[in-house]
């Protein structure tokens, strides 16, 4: 049995490592990151590389994850009712835009607002290939939210979210600026590349299974989607003779599928038009290997796709 002074000797133990670990506690949150949330990929990408040290960056879209079809969990409304700052594109994932509402605290950067989107009949214009019944189930006059696939415009991006930045921490203002501007030369450097990798083709046509790059279309090539704008739309058999006709007139040798969807769209239209199939990435959510996390890799890798169904 212990004596009482071994007992004193104990409690006092105890007492002081409680003040101890409170005391480690306390500085940890006093010190811990600002928050930010994004609500996908190329979002939380430019958040980061914006933001740099200091600020700890949760992406709602795990990996492997179709950000259309986005359910916020408990641990994700969480972040969003932590943070100090939240990026997003409003029209692209409902449950964001529901969740958004809610949040009082955080200071907001809507991508549709800061960036100049595209209707797809502007990511069309001047493009000879589009067929009356693909227009009608695209859907011409709605706006496309595919913005990242422009390198500029992710730059535009960087630039609103580094003054975001700045109105929650003006002491951190010249960073964020500094680290926009970085992020800018990265990113007219990207431009550049893919304005010289898609010069000269063979072919500036692309199949692909549904609207997702238009904004490639600045470089010169043409894309035509199986499906429109959402990536479960269902073609419509005009949809599909239309595009036959065209890869045999085009010469076409490639449909893409998407890493995020799935390949029976483009792997029937492939089969019945006798041409092959690869795979292009809309780059909404990080992809795999070394380059997962890396946007300008992954639009290197598009490139790449690109060059080689088109004979660049």
């Amino acid at each position: 049995m212990f004596s009482t002074s071994a007992r004193f000797r104990t409690l006092s133990l105890l007492a002081v490592s409680t003040l101890l670990m409170t005391a480690c506690t306390s500085t940890s949150e006093a010190g811990s990151d600002k928050q930010a949330v994004a609500a996908f990929f190329p979002l939380a990408w430019v958040t980061e590389r914006v933001a740099g040290d200091g600020w700890s960056v949760t992406n709602l879209t795990q990996p492997g994850g179709e950000p259309h079809d986005l359910e916020l969990g408990i641990s994700q409304t969480a972040d969003l009712d932590d943070a100090d700052l939240v990026v997003f594109e409003h029209e692209f994932q409902p449950a964001v835009d529901e969740a958004v509402e809610n949040v009082s605290q955080a200071e907001l950067v809507d991508a549709a607002e800061v960036v100049e989107l595209r209707s797809l009949a502007e990511q069309h214009a001047g493009d000879d290939h589009e067929e009356e019944a693909h227009e009608d189930e695209h859907g011409h006059g709605d706006l496309d939210p595919h913005f990242w696939h422009d390198p500029l415009l992710m730059a535009d991006l960087a630039d609103a979210v580094a003054g975001a930045l700045s109105e929650i921490d003006a002491d951190g203002a010249s960073t964020y600026e500094g680290n926009a501007a970085a992020l800018r030369d990265d990113l007219e450097a990207l431009d550049a590349e893919l304005s010289q990798g898609l010069a000269d083709c063979e072919r500036d046509t692309v199949v692909v299974s549904h609207e997702a790059f238009g904004y490639l279309e600045r470089y010169g090539v043409h894309f035509e989607g199986i499906a429109g704008l959402s990536p479960d739309a269902e073609p419509t058999p005009a949809v599909l003779a239309a595009l036959e006709e065209l890869i045999a007139d085009e010469g076409i040798t490639t449909v893409f599928s998407e890493r995020l969807a799935s390949p029976a769209m483009a792997e029937s239209l492939a089969r019945d038009a006798g041409v092959g199939t690869a795979v292009l990435d809309p780059i909404e959510g990080p992809g795999e290997g070394q380059a997962a996390g890396d946007y300008v890799a992954l639009m290197q890798d598009n490139l790449e796709a690109l060059q080689q169904a088109n004979g660049c």
